[in-house]
């Protein structure tokens, strides 16, 4: 099977949070988790609440580009 036609793809999921407060230094990082989404039930971006070890708190994490 070739390597563009699979149906389960790689994304990578990064805090909201922390991408905006990164300008004030408020926090020593950035969360990202690897996770997998199906390319043809979900076409748009992954939006999922995850736990951010920055934050020290449940916080939206949302698809970025590789």
């Amino acid at each position: 099977m070739a390597k563009g036609k699979d149906i389960r793809i790689r994304v990578i999921l990064e805090c909201t949070t922390c991408a905006r407060n990164s300008v004030n230094k408020k926090s020593t990082g950035i969360s990202r988790y690897i996770t997998q989404k199906n390319r043809h039930n979900t076409p748009s971006r992954l939006e999922l609440r995850k736990f951010c070890r920055y934050c020290y708190k449940h916080t939206i994490h949302g698809e970025i580009k590789k």
